[in-house]
């Protein structure tokens, strides 16, 4: 057996608009690295974060990297233990998924250091276990797309059941990134706990004519399915310049624009060879908003979470 591995998980825009909790697809562009290290002792011990964000906790309790591998270490029953060092690729609060992310390759690189590896179906449960130290809830939509890659529907939480969506040939993920903090928890508090009848008919119309579309690459379907009317409608006063960032990216052409996450990145689906302009009419409507932005083009490949080392 090896004593050492590192894993990296995809950034992942979670909800993809009309898919709130079970719908999220990866960001091949930037992701998390977490190196784990066996040790004779049980537990986790978390030696060191480093990168584009280092102010977290190292208590693997709180830490949700350290909690999905503590998890691990203590349901398997296992004789032995973990330290890890944690590369964040993913800035914090951007909802790109980091803290997923962190999850996930944890329990990737841990995974690869077992006598018999668990199926990707346990890891997932344990890095939920994680996500739900950043969160406050359980939610699969940026673990499972970071876990298994591509654009992945899951149903269930207790009993997760996971299916990857096929991706019209051609379509990228455009991301920009204006520069603020936007914790989750935050963005799930604004939340209203009651929803429209009629609003529950349009999401629910628009999710089923999304995935319809992506099965028979329909673009003109995307482009008409591509419109959340419940959640965006009440996230969108966090985030400056929302409306023009968006309104942009559909002015290029593009299929759809959201909120990724809880935000405040928004993305657009679009094909490649407008994406170049869509990302930079995006970053201009943010910038006259008085915000500076980080933006990416990203494929939205079906390789998710994966040993590199």
């Amino acid at each position: 057996m090896r004593n050492s591995a590192t894993a990296f998980a995809p950034a992942s825009v979670g909800n993809v608009a009309i898919g709130f909790d079970i719908l999220g697809h990866t960001v091949e562009a930037i992701g998390d690295r977490v190196q784990v290290t066996r040790t004779a002792t049980p537990g986790v011990t978390i030696r060191a974060i480093t990168g584009v964000a280092v102010d977290l906790p190292l208590e693997a309790e709180k830490n949700t990297a350290g909690r999905a591998l503590l998890s691990m270490v203590q349901d398997e029953k296992l004789d032995f233990g973990f330290e890890m060092t944690i590369d964040k690729g993913i800035p914090l609060g951007s909802g790109l998924g980091g803290s997923a992310a962190s999850a996930v390759a944890a329990v990737v690189a841990g995974n690869a250091l077992l006598a018999t590896p668990l199926s990707k179906l346990q890891l997932l449960k344990y890095a939920m276990k994680g996500e739900a130290v950043a969160s406050g809830s359980v939610h699969v939509d940026n673990i499972a797309p970071s876990l298994f890659g591509g654009l992945v529907l899951t149903v269930g939480v207790d009993h997760p059941r996971t299916k990857q969506i096929p991706v019209p040939p051609g379509i990228k993920a455009v991301l920009v990134h204006p520069h603020m903090f936007l914790s989750t928890k935050e963005a799930r508090g604004i939340l209203s706990k009651t929803v429209e009848m009629s609003d529950l008919v349009w999401q629910c119309a628009n999710l089923a004519g999304f995935i319809s579309a992506c099965y028979t690459n329909d673009l003109d379907m995307i482009r008409d399915a591509f419109e959340d009317v419940i959640i965006e409608r009440q996230r969108q006063t966090l985030i400056p310049g929302f409306k023009d960032v968006k309104a942009a990216a559909v002015a290029h052409g593009a299929l759809g624009c959201s909120i990724s996450g809880a935000g405040p990145t928004v993305f657009a689906w679009c094909e490649e060879a407008k994406a170049d302009a869509i990302r930079a009419d995006m970053v201009a409507a943010f910038a006259a908003h008085g915000l500076e932005s980080d933006s990416w083009i990203s494929s939205i490949e079906q390789t998710g979470a994966r040993v590199i080392d």
